[in-house]
Protein backbone atom coordinates (compact mmCIF):
# COMPACT_ATOMS: atom_id res chain seq x y z
CA UNK A 1 0.00 0.00 0.00
CA UNK A 2 2.80 2.16 1.08
CA UNK A 3 4.57 1.53 -2.20
CA UNK A 4 0.87 2.34 -4.38
CA UNK A 5 0.78 5.67 -2.47
CA UNK A 6 4.52 6.56 -3.22
CA UNK A 7 3.45 5.98 -6.98
CA UNK A 8 0.25 7.91 -7.01
CA UNK A 9 1.96 10.82 -5.48
CA UNK A 10 4.64 10.89 -8.14
CA UNK A 11 2.08 10.65 -10.98
CA UNK A 12 0.47 13.47 -9.58
CA UNK A 13 3.06 15.56 -8.98
CA UNK A 14 3.98 14.93 -13.17
CA UNK A 15 0.83 15.87 -13.88
CA UNK A 16 0.93 18.69 -11.97
CA UNK A 17 4.15 19.58 -13.35
CA UNK A 18 2.91 19.38 -16.70
CA UNK A 19 0.19 21.86 -15.99
CA UNK A 20 2.81 24.33 -15.19
CA UNK A 21 3.04 27.28 -17.06
CA UNK A 22 6.26 27.42 -18.96
CA UNK A 23 8.54 30.76 -18.41
CA UNK A 24 11.60 32.09 -21.00
CA UNK A 25 13.59 34.31 -20.97
CA UNK A 26 16.57 35.50 -23.06
CA UNK A 27 19.71 37.22 -21.38
CA UNK A 28 22.28 36.38 -24.32
CA UNK A 29 23.04 35.67 -27.80
CA UNK A 30 26.04 33.99 -30.13
CA UNK A 31 25.66 35.34 -33.34
CA UNK A 32 22.93 33.56 -35.03
CA UNK A 33 24.07 30.39 -33.72
CA UNK A 34 22.88 30.34 -30.10
CA UNK A 35 21.15 31.97 -27.74
CA UNK A 36 21.29 31.82 -23.58
CA UNK A 37 18.18 31.47 -21.97
CA UNK A 38 16.51 30.93 -18.35
CA UNK A 39 13.79 28.94 -18.10
CA UNK A 40 11.29 28.45 -14.96
CA UNK A 41 14.04 30.71 -12.84
CA UNK A 42 16.38 28.81 -13.77
CA UNK A 43 20.66 28.76 -13.90
CA UNK A 44 21.38 30.52 -17.62
CA UNK A 45 21.41 27.60 -20.35
CA UNK A 46 22.91 27.94 -23.74
CA UNK A 47 21.32 26.63 -26.69
CA UNK A 48 22.04 26.48 -29.92
CA UNK A 49 19.63 26.75 -32.96
CA UNK A 50 17.60 24.03 -33.64
CA UNK A 51 18.49 22.33 -30.69
CA UNK A 52 15.24 21.59 -27.68
CA UNK A 53 16.11 21.68 -23.63
CA UNK A 54 14.91 19.05 -21.74
CA UNK A 55 11.94 21.35 -20.67
CA UNK A 56 10.95 21.37 -24.29
CA UNK A 57 12.04 24.35 -25.57
CA UNK A 58 13.45 25.12 -28.85
CA UNK A 59 15.82 27.65 -30.58
CA UNK A 60 14.33 27.87 -33.94
CA UNK A 61 16.40 30.73 -34.77
CA UNK A 62 18.53 33.90 -33.82
CA UNK A 63 18.64 36.83 -36.10
CA UNK A 64 20.23 40.08 -34.48
CA UNK A 65 18.66 40.81 -31.12
CA UNK A 66 15.56 38.35 -32.09
CA UNK A 67 15.38 35.21 -31.04
CA UNK A 68 12.57 32.78 -32.23
CA UNK A 69 11.98 29.73 -29.48
CA UNK A 70 9.27 27.25 -29.81
CA UNK A 71 7.37 26.47 -26.41
CA UNK A 72 4.83 23.30 -26.23
CA UNK A 73 4.44 23.75 -30.16
CA UNK A 74 4.26 27.56 -30.35
CA UNK A 75 6.47 30.07 -31.41
CA UNK A 76 7.35 33.18 -29.44
CA UNK A 77 9.72 35.79 -31.04
CA UNK A 78 11.64 37.53 -28.10
CA UNK A 79 14.23 40.52 -27.85
CA UNK A 80 17.14 40.14 -25.74
CA UNK A 81 16.29 40.56 -22.06
CA UNK A 82 12.65 39.88 -22.79
CA UNK A 83 11.15 36.58 -21.53
CA UNK A 84 7.45 34.89 -21.95
CA UNK A 85 5.38 33.13 -19.91
CA UNK A 86 3.65 30.22 -21.60
CA UNK A 87 0.32 29.11 -20.20
CA UNK A 88 -0.80 25.47 -20.34
CA UNK A 89 -3.29 24.46 -23.14
CA UNK A 90 -6.33 23.98 -21.31
CA UNK A 91 -9.42 22.14 -22.64
CA UNK A 92 -11.69 25.61 -22.92
CA UNK A 93 -8.78 26.75 -25.23
CA UNK A 94 -10.85 28.99 -28.15
CA UNK A 95 -10.75 26.89 -31.64
CA UNK A 96 -12.61 29.31 -33.81
CA UNK A 97 -12.09 32.61 -35.57
CA UNK A 98 -14.57 35.03 -37.19
CA UNK A 99 -13.67 37.26 -39.78
CA UNK A 100 -15.32 40.02 -41.49
CA UNK A 101 -15.38 40.53 -44.79
CA UNK A 102 -14.36 44.12 -46.61
CA UNK A 103 -16.57 46.65 -49.31
CA UNK A 104 -15.44 44.33 -51.93
CA UNK A 105 -16.43 40.78 -50.02
CA UNK A 106 -12.93 40.13 -49.10
CA UNK A 107 -12.14 37.92 -46.11
CA UNK A 108 -8.75 40.07 -45.14
CA UNK A 109 -7.06 39.23 -41.46
CA UNK A 110 -3.91 39.68 -39.50
CA UNK A 111 -2.05 35.97 -38.64
CA UNK A 112 1.75 35.03 -37.85
CA UNK A 113 3.59 32.48 -39.31
CA UNK A 114 6.65 31.23 -37.42
CA UNK A 115 5.86 33.98 -35.04
CA UNK A 116 5.88 36.55 -37.25
CA UNK A 117 3.35 39.19 -38.26
CA UNK A 118 1.54 39.01 -41.73
CA UNK A 119 -1.62 40.10 -43.35
CA UNK A 120 -3.54 37.00 -44.95
CA UNK A 121 -6.54 36.85 -47.84
CA UNK A 122 -8.54 34.00 -47.36
CA UNK A 123 -8.30 32.21 -50.79
CA UNK A 124 -9.67 28.90 -51.20
CA UNK A 125 -8.52 28.90 -55.51
CA UNK A 126 -5.12 28.26 -53.34
CA UNK A 127 -4.07 25.22 -52.54
CA UNK A 128 -2.15 26.02 -50.07
CA UNK A 129 -0.42 29.28 -48.18
CA UNK A 130 1.42 31.60 -50.27
CA UNK A 131 4.24 33.76 -49.16
CA UNK A 132 6.26 36.43 -50.85
CA UNK A 133 10.16 36.04 -50.48
CA UNK A 134 9.94 39.74 -47.98
CA UNK A 135 7.26 37.50 -45.70
CA UNK A 136 9.51 34.58 -46.15
CA UNK A 137 12.62 36.26 -44.85
CA UNK A 138 10.78 38.01 -41.83
CA UNK A 139 9.71 34.64 -40.75
CA UNK A 140 13.37 33.28 -41.21
CA UNK A 141 12.15 30.76 -44.19
CA UNK A 142 15.07 29.58 -46.01
CA UNK A 143 13.57 28.52 -48.84
CA UNK A 144 16.29 28.33 -51.50
CA UNK A 145 17.70 25.77 -49.30
CA UNK A 146 15.58 23.98 -47.70
CA UNK A 147 11.92 24.47 -49.86
CA UNK A 148 11.24 22.16 -52.59
CA UNK A 149 11.04 23.59 -56.25
CA UNK A 150 7.96 23.90 -57.80
CA UNK A 151 6.04 25.99 -59.98
CA UNK A 152 2.51 27.66 -59.20
CA UNK A 153 -0.24 29.29 -62.09
CA UNK A 154 -1.54 32.71 -61.25
CA UNK A 155 -3.25 35.35 -63.19
CA UNK A 156 -0.23 36.50 -64.48
CA UNK A 157 0.58 32.68 -65.94
CA UNK A 158 2.97 30.23 -64.17
CA UNK A 159 5.70 31.20 -61.39
CA UNK A 160 8.79 29.08 -59.86
CA UNK A 161 7.94 28.66 -56.53
CA UNK A 162 9.10 26.83 -53.41
CA UNK A 163 7.28 24.57 -50.96
CA UNK A 164 8.28 24.41 -47.41
CA UNK A 165 6.87 23.17 -44.24
CA UNK A 166 5.64 26.40 -41.88
CA UNK A 167 6.46 25.77 -38.02
CA UNK A 168 3.04 26.97 -37.08
CA UNK A 169 0.49 29.44 -38.70
CA UNK A 170 -1.81 31.49 -36.31
CA UNK A 171 -5.19 33.09 -37.15
CA UNK A 172 -7.01 34.82 -34.56
CA UNK A 173 -6.74 32.20 -31.26
CA UNK A 174 -6.45 29.20 -34.16
CA UNK A 175 -3.02 28.10 -34.49
CA UNK A 176 -2.13 24.93 -37.37
CA UNK A 177 1.25 23.22 -36.83
CA UNK A 178 3.69 21.86 -39.48
CA UNK A 179 1.59 23.56 -42.68
CA UNK A 180 2.53 23.23 -46.41
CA UNK A 181 3.56 27.05 -47.93
CA UNK A 182 4.65 27.76 -51.44
CA UNK A 183 7.13 30.59 -51.64
CA UNK A 184 7.37 33.33 -54.34
CA UNK A 185 10.86 34.54 -55.37
CA UNK A 186 8.98 38.02 -55.85
CA UNK A 187 6.72 40.21 -53.66
CA UNK A 188 3.30 39.42 -53.00
CA UNK A 189 0.42 42.20 -52.07
CA UNK A 190 -0.50 39.92 -49.76
CA UNK A 191 -0.51 36.27 -48.18
CA UNK A 192 -2.41 34.16 -49.17
CA UNK A 193 -4.65 31.90 -46.50
CA UNK A 194 -4.67 28.72 -48.70
CA UNK A 195 -6.16 25.24 -48.53
CA UNK A 196 -3.22 23.61 -46.39
CA UNK A 197 -4.25 26.00 -43.65
CA UNK A 198 -8.38 25.83 -44.40
CA UNK A 199 -8.22 22.06 -45.08
CA UNK A 200 -8.18 21.44 -41.64
CA UNK A 201 -11.13 24.08 -40.49
CA UNK A 202 -14.59 23.83 -40.78
CA UNK A 203 -15.44 27.24 -42.91
CA UNK A 204 -19.10 28.42 -42.35
CA UNK A 205 -20.24 32.10 -43.85
CA UNK A 206 -23.03 33.47 -43.14
CA UNK A 207 -23.31 37.12 -44.99
CA UNK A 208 -20.55 38.60 -44.52
CA UNK A 209 -18.61 36.35 -42.00
CA UNK A 210 -17.01 33.36 -42.20
CA UNK A 211 -16.24 31.41 -39.28
CA UNK A 212 -13.29 28.72 -39.17
CA UNK A 213 -13.87 26.08 -36.40
CA UNK A 214 -10.26 23.85 -36.27
CA UNK A 215 -11.12 20.71 -36.43
CA UNK A 216 -7.42 19.07 -35.97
Amino acid sequence: MRQLMILFCAAAGLMVGTARATEVAVTGIFGAKAAVLVIDGGRPVTVTVGKRTPEGVKVVSVRGEEVIVEIDGEARTLRLGQRVVKSPASSTEATTVTLSADSRGHFLTPGTVNGSTVRFLVDTGASMISLGRSEAARARIDYLRQGRPSMSMTANGPVRTWVVKLNTVRVGSVTVHNVDAAVHDSELPVALLGMSFLNRMEMQRSGDTLTLRKRY
